[in-house]
């Protein structure tokens, strides 16, 4: 286990509050993956996570079975629960996910009109200014995942918003392990972020679909052209 995780910054710390301690453990251990102190390929140890977590193991157990069915972890054969590795084609089958639910989602929720999740949007996004130019890429990722979710979670149906938080979770993982660091793209798609704010809080939820549709669009036209000239140096 990352030896980062023995600070005192660390998203693994004892839980404290009331209900499920299984959401309470999923949400640590896939914050510490988001914020890059998990990283792809390490193993997961329930032992060492109950202790961090100062929970029993079984509770780390439910949630590591839980966030694989979403595919932030990956169940590894005489190995064990590991940080999921992306590949461009994961990440690419992601966007087209995306692609197909998260434009309809921002649009309804546009329509919602929620105060609060026009604040929510909004300091997300600022947020995200303030980390441009600090390196800070896992915690630009996050701030770009908050953003996000504002924009979606609004639209009222719950099966939607399950589906994009985990991809959502997956889109962190891969900007950050797979694609910033070839492609640095953050302050383009800041620019875009703030588009696509501009038209929600106007109220205009069909500008505010085409926004989001042609953003998560540029991503993919990104990725290929990316994909294209690695192929071409190689």
């Amino acid at each position: 286990m990352s030896q980062q995780l023995a600070g005192s910054s660390s998203r693994l710390r004892p839980l404290s509050g009331p209900a499920s301690r299984t959401d309470l453990v999923a949400d640590s251990i896939r914050n510490a993956i988001l914020a890059g102190e998990l990283k792809p390929g390490e193993t997961l140890v329930e032992r060492r996570l109950s202790e961090l977590l100062g929970v029993s193991k079984t509770p780390v157990r439910e949630a590591l079975i839980s966030m694989a069915h979403t595919g932030l972890v990956t169940v590894v054969p005489n190995k064990g629960i590991t940080v999921r590795r992306l590949t461009l084609e994961d990440v690419r089958k992601v966007y087209q996910v995306r692609l197909l639910l998260e434009p309809w989602a921002a649009m309804t929720s546009t329509g919602s009109g929620s105060p609060e999740l026009l604040k929510q949007a909004q300091d997300a996004l600022n947020d995200a200014a303030g980390l441009l130019s600090s390196g800070h890429n896992n915690e630009l990722s996050m701030a770009n995942r908050r953003f996000h979710r504002a924009l979606y979670s609004g639209c009222g149906n719950d099966l939607v918003v399950a589906q994009l938080d985990g991809l959502q979770d997956l889109t962190a993982l891969g900007v950050v392990n797979l694609l910033w660091n070839r492609w640095p793209t953050w302050r383009e798609e800041f620019v875009e972020h703030a588009e696509i704010l501009a038209a929600v809080n106007d109220g205009n939820a069909e500008e505010a679909e085409r926004l989001v549709r042609a953003h998560i669009q540029q991503s993919l036209t990104n990725l290929a052209t990316a994909e294209q000239r690695e192929s071409q140096s190689s």
